[in-house]
């Protein structure tokens, strides 16, 4: 038995729409995550532990005294 040539299409249109739906919520998704995360980030931005974070960045940036490439942890064998 053969099928008719334009259930074959139906097939196609099918999950072409389903796949356009798929990239919209996806898309969706993503945008609502990207809020959340800007939510997040300000309200870390205005904790007392997000203010010493950004003080301490700050700090690190003017600070004068560089390891100028040097390692942070050195490690030797022996004592």
């Amino acid at each position: 038995m053969g099928q008719c040539p334009c259930f074959g299409s139906a097939q196609a249109a099918e999950q072409e729409r389903r796949a356009e739906e798929d990239r919209l919520e996806s898309q969706d998704a993503r945008a609502k995550a990207a809020e959340a995360a800007q939510r997040r980030q300000e309200a870390f931005d205005k904790s007392a532990a997000g203010r010493a974070a950004k003080a301490q960045m700050k700090a690190m940036k003017e600070s004068k005294t560089s390891n100028q490439g040097e390692p942070v942890l050195k490690w030797q064998m022996g004592s």
